[in-house]
């Protein structure tokens, strides 16, 4: 029986990715080692930064292969997203946008995942 649900990220820098992902997500990891960092976050879900060198069997695929997505409640919370996401310095790759499935915003992290927020357009 599947008692938890994990996303795994291969990063180059565990310590680098956590320090990242403690600035977006305004928390500490609650697992860090020299090769894997682990949050858990507010719905319960397990976000695992483990390192690219380590990771056991070897992993072809690096950052940029698949996005993490948070569903927000309005088009101004995307848009305070990426102010705020701007104010940390995050690279972004679409500014908050309208597309056909809703607006959205994409940035990345240090190893290149897409990070999308959207909100969904439900009219």
């Amino acid at each position: 029986m599947i008692t938890h649900t994990y996303f795994l990220l291969y990063v180059d820098s565990p310590a680098v990715s956590a320090a990242f992902y403690s600035r977006l997500l305004n928390k500490s990891p609650v697992e860090s080692s020299q090769t894997f960092a682990l949050f858990i976050l507010d719905s319960g879900i397990k976000l695992g930064l483990w390192s690219r060198h380590t990771v056991e069997p070897s992993a072809a695929a690096t950052g940029g292969g698949g996005e993490l997505g948070w569903a927000v409640d309005s088009r101004e919370a995307v848009d305070e997203l990426y102010r705020h996401w701007q104010a940390l310095g995050m690279t972004i790759a679409l500014p908050p946008t309208l597309m056909d499935f809703g607006y959205t915003l994409v940035a990345l992290d240090p190893d290149g995942h897409r990070l999308r927020v959207l909100y969904l357009n439900l009219d």
